[in-house]
């Protein structure tokens, strides 16, 4: 999909303002959430670290290069935000092989994350207009982590 589809899938998902998605079992449904701007469910930096521990997919929407210099929250894999509707969309074998990650399904809990919350928030809205049902984000984003731990690098 060319960048004009996925603005116009994007647009469409949001209706102008970012749809709040629900919680799922295992995706932090039993934790207090706050609601960032749009209604858009946002995690703390203890929720995210909780997360962690389960079986939920860590996907930080930033460019490569800013991943490159500055790092990323550990067990999280970069899929920049203008690759994320094609990578959603991918064969399962070929998200592997790019990712080195098991594809979601779209009831697989997704957390996306990215500097401080703007792209996250964009990428909550494209995972929701493609049917993932269980996607939150972590607002703070990689500058709150930060303030409370190292980043990994590579």
């Amino acid at each position: 999909m060319g960048l004009g589809g996925w603005w116009r899938a994007l647009r469409a998902a949001s209706g102008g303002w970012w749809p709040a998605a629900a919680p799922g079992p295992g995706a932090g449904g039993g934790a207090s959430r706050s609601l960032c701007t749009g209604g858009a469910p946002s995690l703390s930096y203890q929720q995210l670290k909780d997360l962690k521990k389960t079986s939920v997919l860590h996907i930080d929407v930033r460019e490569r290069w800013e991943v490159d210099r500055s790092g990323k929250i550990p067990a999280s894999i970069n899929i920049p935000l203008g690759e994320l509707v094609e990578a959603l969309q991918m064969d399962p074998m070929e998200f592997k092989e790019r990712y080195n990650q098991k594809m979601p399904s779209r009831s697989d809990p997704v957390v996306f994350s990215c500097l401080a919350g703007t792209r996250s928030k964009q990428a909550l809205g494209v995972a929701m207009s493609l049917g993932f049902s269980r996607v939150q984000q972590y607002a703070g984003g990689f500058e709150d982590w930060v303030k409370h731990e190292p980043p990994e690098t590579k």
